[in-house]
């Protein structure tokens, strides 16, 4: 491919404290070094792709940026041999996005190791309508299982069940015979989750239970919190007894203000779900896993919006608000296609 060919890419660059972001055209020779060049056909909004539009934010490391944490696309130039030119493929994770330019552009370049082919049974959209999200939900259901959690025993708790991660755990753990209970601060989300597979819905007050106690009565057989917070601190007292928690989010801040009461006492687990430094193989069998699951399943109901290129800026600013439901796919080369 002509190093000189132009194509649009959505940037992200920092002046003196300030962040000025948006469409900016590009060439090959202004990607990073990587064995692997490819043509993306969609990527997918995440959190963290909002936050790099912030001022002051710590999670850009590099400027200018093409975010885009997730991508989906073609091989098309490659020194790789079990990826040449034409396998369909992903990436998510490393440093793209943040410190290595991501899906927000025609043409990203990337370390082979960075590279996955496109999991059998998922077109490039389906893939990106899981994204990073979907994973975290994977890795997070797959965490708990390989504790010891199977269905039966009990309800498992989901909150943030609104998110990216908390819809697809909630998807996820239905489809594989699990009571769950989803939780969101969304007054009106109930009918959605429902159909999602959630057995039942609650609003995130229900979890604050004898709060004059230092445990809580013990409620749920496993838990996946995409909160963090004062929400994960409520549901690690209210686990039962050698109960874990897979913990991944930390919308409602960092902090965590608990006691060693329900690991001493009740044995339970709180179980870290980082998706950033995921070995490769690890991750191919985690997406192998998450194509089995998801065949045939809410694929689309999980679409909050399909939106192009052009429209990156806004739909960054609905996710930095909190007003999605579900997952905003960009077709970045797709021309609106299904594939």
């Amino acid at each position: 491919m002509d190093s000189a060919e132009p194509f649009e890419a959505f940037v992200v660059r920092r002046h003196d404290g300030a962040v000025e972001s948006g469409l900016e055209t590009l060439t090959v020779a202004d990607l990073p070094e990587g064995e692997v060049l490819v043509e993306v056909l969609w990527s997918t909004v995440n959190a963290k792709d909002a936050m790099v539009t912030v001022p002051g934010n710590r999670v850009a490391r590099t400027s200018p940026l093409v975010p885009g944490v997730d991508l989906a696309g073609v091989v098309v130039e490659s020194t790789e041999v079990s990826l040449p030119p034409g396998t369909e493929v992903i990436a998510h994770g490393h440093d793209i996005g943040v410190a290595h330019h991501g899906g927000f552009a025609r043409y990203a370049r990337l370390p082979a190791s960075w590279v996955l082919p496109l999991p059998a049974g998922l077109t490039a959209r389906q893939a990106m309508t899981v994204g990073t999200a979907g994973f975290t939900a994977a890795l997070s259901v797959d965490e708990l299982e390989r504790r010891g959690l199977r269905p039966g025993d009990g309800p498992v708790l989901v909150t943030g069940a609104t998110g990216g991660v908390g819809s697809f755990t909630v998807v996820l753990l239905a489809g594989r015979g699990y009571e769950v209970v989803a939780s969101t601060g969304t007054g009106d989300a109930e009918s959605w989750l429902r159909g999602l597979g959630a057995t039942s819905v609650i609003g995130r007050e229900a979890l604050d239970e004898a709060p004059e106690r230092v445990l809580g009565p013990e409620r749920w057989a496993g838990a996946v919190d995409c909160v963090g917070g004062a929400t994960l601190a409520l549901v690690l007292r209210s686990l039962r007894y050698g109960a874990a928690v897979a913990a991944s989010g930390l919308t409602a801040g960092p902090e965590l203000r608990t006691t060693v009461y329900p690991f001493i006492t009740r044995q339970v687990g709180l179980l870290g779900i980082d998706t950033v430094r995921t070995g490769r193989g690890r991750r191919i069998e985690v997406w192998d896993h998450l194509a089995g699951d998801l065949r045939g399943a809410f694929l689309d109901t999980l679409v909050d919006s399909e939106v192009p290129l052009a429209d990156v800026a806004s739909a960054l600013a609905r996710v930095g608000r909190g007003e999605t439901r579900g997952r905003i796919v960009i077709s970045v080369g797709a021309s609106g296609a299904s594939g």
